[in-house]
């Protein structure tokens, strides 16, 4: 499952992707426009800069920027650096695997044939979407959330809002 930490890391990038080349993103915008927890973001933003993602500036003019341009960053690797790897259980793991403490034979075991299966699919998907694909996505304004789940659900239904039914007592 993806964690607050990876969810929050992706929508800084995907909104660092939306700024002009050069040009550098406030914290406080960033975390405001996004509703994410400032210290949370600070922490989380050292994470991506340590990992090569993004450039900050301090001083006049300073914030974030992204490192590299947003069609050569994919959202598999911001998830690696954030949460670790993609694979549900351990003895499924490429990058760091271990064999499971109660496995007699994981060559053949059904389980890991099935994670590993489940980990390639999710791994194609999120290494095949970058943050320029990511930004290009239809979305509701992040500085203007729904007013009621109906308008949040009549943004995504093309069958217009949800009609309230009374109900019998």
């Amino acid at each position: 499952m993806l964690t607050k930490k990876a969810k929050y890391g992706l929508k800084a990038m995907v909104f660092l992707a939306g700024i002009k080349p050069g040009q550098t993103a406030l914290v406080n915008e960033i975390a405001t426009l996004n509703q994410i927890p400032k210290k949370f973001l600070d922490a989380i933003l050292g994470e991506l800069r340590n990992a090569g993602f993004v450039h900050s500036k301090k001083g006049k003019g300073g914030g974030y920027m992204l490192a590299r341009l947003p069609a050569d960053i994919c959202v598999g690797d911001i998830i690696r650096v954030l949460d670790g790897p993609l694979a549900p259980i351990q003895c499924a793991s490429r990058r760091l695997y271990r064999r499971c403490d109660d496995c007699v034979d994981d060559a053949h075991c059904v389980v890991r044939m099935v994670m590993l299966e489940a980990r390639d699919a999710i791994a194609r998907v999120l290494d095949n979407t970058s943050l320029k694909k990511m930004r290009a996505m239809p979305r509701m304004a992040v500085s203007q959330p729904p007013r009621s789940v109906d308008m949040a659900l009549a943004a995504v239904c093309k069958s217009g809002p949800i009609k309230k039914r009374k109900l019998r007592a």
